[in-house]
């Protein structure tokens, strides 16, 4: 079977064809040389095919001729004396039928004589259908033949045929298509389906008539798609319809057949129809175009449609023009499509001219993706199949589309294909990623490669990687000296071409010196890596001092470290204990760094030993933290912090100061002339209940009207309001002197009512254990078996009274014999007790 470029035109050149065309050729040419096809009939072993001067032709699926005799001698059957309408072949393919207008009926065995007829019935006959099971000799050999009435022939006794009519059609019956128990055909009014088994019909399909056009002008095709479902295609509409068995309580309520034919789906076409079968669950339609040609009055070409049906809605997928010989001079009824279901193979025949249909395979569906640039298509179709055929793979076809991505400069999808096709093949890796590094686009492919060390290509291909980063990108380079595993490349080679790139080139040198700096220490050169980062000032320095015990190399580093992150210096320095005295030796000529330092060292170490300095530090940099660090601190000098603070004139630090050391009515006199705070210098007297600072503050502010008012509320709980009083200069004005007064007098008398209750809850109390007391001492005090003398350790209470001495009992339960203790009876205390006082 040659393939024939020419048997059809291509669809639109993004959209992919469902079948290949191939006409057929071999012996079949010089048959049509000859003679004219009629009709065919394809069987899964050969196709038959019937012509105008009636003679049946046996060929194979490639156009050979096959003997068509038992002796192998005839090459051809002349059947009839004009064309062929019909021929049927049983499913064995051992007999087959055949009926033409010269009123003649022929089965034929291809290889026995026996059940064969011909029979001679005076009318025209226009179809003739085997029963599938004719070959079986149980079948009863039965064949239909379709005249102007459907005629059923099976063998009796004494192999005798018998004709039964099984219907009187209106007009001829123009097709017969028999499937196990059912028979479909059609006549002028429509197609019917009768059960061979019931011997019943299960009703007519009625054919909708046109003006425009008359049904029995045109061919019916009928196909059994499958069991029980039934395709039917004429002038141009189409009816798919299914055998359906009826339910039991249709069968009981009514007179019914028991199966019925149920009309699933119906469409219109937009040509007239010459052919139908299955395509997988699609549906093909052979046709003609219902217009002439415009331009020569002529039919067009016949179209081949793949559609889908099953949604209820008729969707064309694909439509091929099909380039049949001599189409010009035909009509709809001039062509017939039979097929190998199976096989999905479809035989488009004309008169002079047969085009045989099929799928691509996996090969010829991946040459054309690729021809047209579906590379994407062709790898999905490859991966469905395993990966690889007998002609492609998917590695093969990736490679040409990743060639094509790089010439339209689609670097990302590129590399992303690199990544799906390469996997873990090393060598193709490689040779890939050679090709970004010809047109400078690594970077594409650089998150793609392998990274893990188990699967690393070689360290020159990420050496490349790097090269290009480093003079395009700078911070794409650090991110990979960052991300990548420094087992991937040549550490040092990259070293040498950075040093050289910033000796050579006028760049921003510090991202190049933060990427040099994670290369010192993939290196386990750490000494240059914190040079490095000290230079940059970057604060990794602290994480590499950290990861990697660096704390010898830090005592001359600390006023760097201090200046680059101070806060992160102290934490260091203090975890990893280095000497105070080293680190203030460093610090002496930046006070503010000390001050931190000294701050957080204080509170890790709270010995004081720097804290007359953090007086001096606080008052410098940190006024608001002085009062509460010399409340909280009794370990600095206590002058020097005065001293500090009157330098500074901190006026509540020195009253601090001069209260701490007993200067009162100094510190007491700052609070009156230098802070004017009437109400802390109260409180200041107030904390300290002196006297005589009671009566400093009221010869100092007596005169002052508006600090009277105050002293006059708060002064009566602490001394004897009428100090104050008394010094009141007379016309004085006082604001809210009244109520001032009320206040201190409500305030004395509190107080000497609350100093008279305590007084007399102290002398209840006085007395009440008094009595408790006396009671305890009057009580006696139970001596048992158990007491022994202190002193010698005798029993107190012994049996025999001859041996028996006075006792003396303490009330603290010591026991002793008079004769044992020092002053004998006149011992008023108890020796024991005494003792341990002493």
């Amino acid at each position: 079977m040659a393939l024939n470029l020419e048997s059809c035109d291509s669809l639109p050149p993004d959209e992919e064809p469902k079948l290949k065309y191939d006409r057929m050729g071999n012996d079949i040419q010089d048959i049509l040389l000859k003679d004219a096809v009629s009709c065919i009939c394809v069987h899964t072993k050969f196709i038959c095919l019937g012509t105008q001067w009636g003679v049946i032709h046996l060929l194979d699926h490639e156009g050979n001729i096959v003997p068509i005799s038992q002796d192998g001698k005839d090459k051809e059957l002349q059947a009839h004396a004009i064309a062929v309408n019909k021929i049927s072949v049983d499913l064995n393919g051992d007999y087959i039928a055949s009926c033409s207008d010269d009123g003649k009926v022929l089965v034929h065995g291809l290889y026995t004589s026996e059940n064969t007829h011909s029979l001679v019935l005076g009318r025209l006959v226009k179809s003739v259908a085997l029963d599938p099971y004719y070959f079986k000799s149980g079948s009863g050999r039965r064949f239909l033949t379709g005249d102007n009435k459907l005629t059923l022939y099976e063998k009796t006794f004494l192999n005798r045929l018998r004709s039964t009519v099984l219907f009187e059609c209106e007009g001829n019956v123009q097709a017969i298509a028999w499937h196990e128990r059912f028979v479909a055909w059609a006549s002028e009014v429509g197609v019917r389906v009768y059960d061979l088994q019931a011997r019943c019909s299960l009703g007519l399909i009625q054919w909708e008539k046109s003006s425009a056009t008359s049904i029995e002008d045109y061919r019916c095709n009928l196909l059994w798609s499958a069991a029980n479902t039934l395709m039917i295609g004429w002038v141009d509409t189409i009816r798919i319809c299914r055998i359906r068995k009826r339910s039991q309580i249709e069968l009981q309520t009514r007179d019914v057949t028991e199966y019925l034919v149920d009309p699933v789906y119906t469409f219109q076409t937009d040509y007239f129809i010459s052919g139908l079968g299955p395509f997988d669950d699609q549906l093909v339609l052979l046709g003609v175009p219902k217009e002439c040609d415009s331009e020569t009055g002529k039919a067009q070409r016949p179209v081949l449609s793949v559609a889908d049906y099953k949604d209820c809605e008729f969707c064309e997928v694909s439509t091929d023009c099909l380039n049949i010989r001599g189409y010009e001079e035909y009509s709809c009824n001039d062509y017939y499509l039979d097929m190998l279901i199976e096989e999905n193979r479809f035989f488009i025949v004309s008169p002079k001219d047969i085009v045989v249909a099929s799928p691509f395979d996996i090969d010829e569906r991946i040459n054309w993706l690729t021809d047209h640039g579906r590379y994407e298509k062709a790898m999905s179709v490859l991966e469905d199949v395993g990966g690889k055929t007998s002609k492609h793979s998917v590695v093969v076809v990736g490679i040409q589309y990743l060639d094509h991505l790089l010439m339209e400069h689609m670097y990302e999808e590129a590399a992303i294909l690199c990544a799906r096709i390469c996997k873990n093949d090393k060598v193709l890796w490689e040779n890939q990623v050679m090709k970004f590094s010809k047109v400078n686009q690594l970077r594409a492919i650089s998150p793609y490669v392998p990274k893990n060390p188990d699967q690393a290509l070689s360290p020159h291909i990420y050496g490349l990687i790097l090269y290009e980063y480093r003079n395009i990108d700078p911070q794409g380079f650090l991110k990979l000296v960052q991300e990548w595993n420094p087992k991937l490349y040549n550490i040092g080679v990259i070293i040498s071409q950075v040093l050289e790139h910033l000796l050579t080139t006028e760049v921003d040198k510090n991202v190049y010196l933060e990427a040099l700096a994670l290369l010192y220490c993939y290196q386990k050169k750490y000494d240059k890596a914190l040079t490095t980062y000290l230079t940059l000032q970057h604060k990794d320095v602290f994480k590499l001092i950290t990861q990697y015990k660096m704390y010898n190399v830090l005592h001359d580093k600390i006023l760097d470290l201090m200046t680059l992150d101070s806060n992160k210096a102290i934490i260091l320095l203090l975890e990893i204990k280095i000497p105070v005295e080293v680190v203030e030796k460093q610090l002496e000529k930046h006070d503010f760094l000390l001050f931190q330092y000294l701050v957080a060292y204080s509170k890790k170490e709270p010995n004081g030993k720097y804290h007359g300095k953090l007086v001096r530090l606080y008052a410098e940099f940190a006024r608001e933290k002085l009062l509460p660090f010399l409340k909280c601190s009794d370990s600095y000098p206590i002058q020097e912090a005065l001293d500090v603070c009157q330098d500074n004139e901190f006026y509540p630090e020195m009253v601090f100061l001069l209260g701490r050391i007993g200067n009162t009515r100094e510190a007491l006199q700052i609070i009156i002339e230098q802070l004017h705070d009437i109400r802390q210098a109260i409180d200041f007297c107030q904390e300290h209940n002196d006297k005589e600072l009671w009566t400093d503050l009221i010869n100092k502010t007596v005169d002052k009207p508006e600090y009277v008012s105050l002293l006059l509320k708060r002064i009566g709980n602490y001394v004897d309001p009428r100090m104050l009083i008394q010094d009141i200069k007379p016309g004085c004005e006082i604001k809210d002197l009244k109520d001032s007064l009320a206040k201190m007098m409500c305030d004395y008398r509190l107080q000497l009512s609350v100093q008279e209750a305590c007084k007399e809850i102290t002398l209840k109390n006085y007395f009440d254990l008094h009595q408790k007391l006396i009671i305890g001492q009057q009580r006696g005090i139970s001596v048992t078996d158990d007491f022994l003398c202190c002193v010698c350790q005798g029993r107190i209470i012994i049996k025999d009274l001859s041996n028996a001495s006075d006792l003396k009992v303490y009330n603290c339960r010591h026991s002793f014999h008079i004769e044992c203790l020092p002053d004998g009876v006149q011992c008023n205390y108890c020796t024991v007790c005494n003792a341990v006082k002493m």
